[in-house]
């Protein structure tokens, strides 16, 4: 079983900064990629926001690229999501996801952009 706990969200106006936080615990050594996922507004599903591999890889949504920066620290069993020129089209609920031999989904933390 992973946990993964997520921080970050919050109120920001247009043009505005956040950074999201999800800390993984629990049999991390199964994973093999984290990321995080929104909620499609009206839509019973989740978008790919970006998605880092252990190798360090990355590959980010197009609407967000050159915008959201996702990274990890090891050391800390932590990935974050920096989200800077945020729109108001970002508003939505992100999830942390971690992917190995099993899925698993944290909370959900509320983002919105205000116009």
């Amino acid at each position: 079983q992973v946990q993964l706990v997520e921080s970050g969200g919050g109120l920001v106006q247009a043009g505005g900064s956040l950074k999201l936080s999800c800390a993984a615990s629990g049999s991390i050594f199964s994973i093999s990629a984290m990321g995080w996922y929104r909620q499609v507004p009206g839509k019973q599903r989740r978008e790919v926001v970006a998605v880092i591999t252990v190798g360090g890889r990355t590959n980010y949504a197009d609407s967000v690229k050159d915008r959201f920066t996702i990274s990890r620290d090891n050391a800390k069993n932590t990935v974050y999501l920096q989200m800077n020129s945020l729109k108001p089209e970002d508003t939505s609920v992100y999830y942390c996801n971690a992917a190995g031999r099993y899925i698993y989904w944290g909370q959900g933390t509320q983002v919105t952009v205000s116009s």
